[in-house]
């Protein structure tokens, strides 16, 4: 079924104050380049202001520095970028799903799933296991023994998610990601390694985003702790009793190792690495590639990258940069010598 809504209707519902025809109606978002009379766009990013000028879009979503920037019909918004994003929400409904257990999924015993939700074929329910109201659990995932997932979930085919996990409400699981799993925890022993057994769980907070392939390890002894409105790009690392605190939003292929714990309103990017038993404060943003060696106690942004270069200035700095504790040593033996004959000469 088509949708579409008349700019009225949009500020009708999303706020925001209506500049031009009103009655103008749109059935799709997309860019200031590509859009056409029945779309509309979005203006976040100045540099894209000339656009303005040659879009075909029906109408534009800008921010208040921009109300004036052309005569198309417009949505006036303090926040255009998440204006952007609840119209494609409205526009863009996730499909919905037919409440009942697929005869070809595996449910174990006294499990226990609302008759709202809906079990696609190949599912594998474990024993005791509660899935919530409203909840999509899709092709081929595995929900282990007890655990508990809330209301409004939506897996996506071959999420897995292992036994006494907690899961709250509104949760997204792309395909692939893997939820309490064991920790990585070994002891050397005789000069074997010997298996520490992971007893603690994983617990997860509402509307929670998990990305494709993304993996959270099971706590040693005690939880590994994802809070309330945390964002997890694809194939990011959480170690065991890692805790992520609410809203922090992680980007692709991070790593965090063990016992690390992440403030909320966290930004990290890209890469970034962090290592295990670390603290980093509430409001701290990490940019890409950055590795976090020590603990942050404070809000702000942090950068640790080296700037790349011909592979042949690359290796000419990596050797002075291995001798520079060296350097600074002889810099301050100067310092000093300098400082003496000055004060030989007074």
């Amino acid at each position: 079924m088509d949708i579409s809504y008349r700019l009225a209707d949009i500020a009708a519902q999303l706020g925001g104050r209506v500049l031009g025809d009103t009655g103008v109606r749109i059935s799709q978002i997309a860019t200031l380049e590509k859009a056409q009379p029945n779309q509309i766009s979005f203006l976040t990013n100045s540099k894209y202001r000339a656009q303005l000028v040659t879009t075909k879009a029906g109408a534009i979503i800008l921010g208040q520095a921009d109300m004036d920037s052309t005569d198309l019909p417009r949505i006036i918004s303090d926040n255009p970028y998440a204006y952007f994003a609840k119209v494609s929400a409205m526009l863009n409904p996730l499909p919905e799903a037919k409440p009942g257990v697929h005869p070809g999924a595996v449910i174990g015993a006294n499990a226990r799933i609302d008759p709202t939700a809906s079990i696609a074929a190949m599912a594998a329910i474990g024993e005791g296991a509660t899935i919530g109201a409203f909840s999509v659990i899709g092709e081929g995932c595995c929900i282990g023994a007890n655990t508990t997932i809330g209301s409004h979930a939506r897996l996506y085919p071959g999420v897995v998610i292992y036994h006494d996990c907690v899961i709250g409400d509104n949760l997204i699981a792309h395909s692939g990601a893997v939820i309490g799993s064991d920790g990585f925890g070994i002891a050397m022993d005789e000069g074997r390694w010997v298996k520490i057994p992971q007893i603690g769980r994983v617990v997860i907070g509402n509307d929670v985003e998990i990305g494709a392939n993304t993996t959270i390890d099971r706590g040693a002894l005690d939880d590994t702790v994802i809070e309330d409105g945390v964002k997890l790009d694809n194939q990011i690392q959480v170690a065991h009793n890692v805790r992520i605190g609410a809203h922090t939003a992680i980007a692709g292929c991070v790593g965090i190792a063990g016992s690390a714990t992440i403030g909320s309103y966290c930004r990290i990017g890209g890469s970034a690495g962090i290592l295990g038993h670390l603290q980093i404060a509430d409001h701290v943003e990490i940019s890409s590639f950055t590795l976090v060696g020590k603990s942050i106690k404070e809000p702000g942004s942090y950068s640790g990258i080296f700037p790349f270069s011909s592979n042949d200035d690359w290796r000419r700095n990596a050797v002075h940069l291995r001798h520079l504790d060296d350097l600074v040593k002889r810099v301050k033996t100067l310092e000093r010598e300098i400082a003496l004959l000055k004060g030989s000469d007074e």
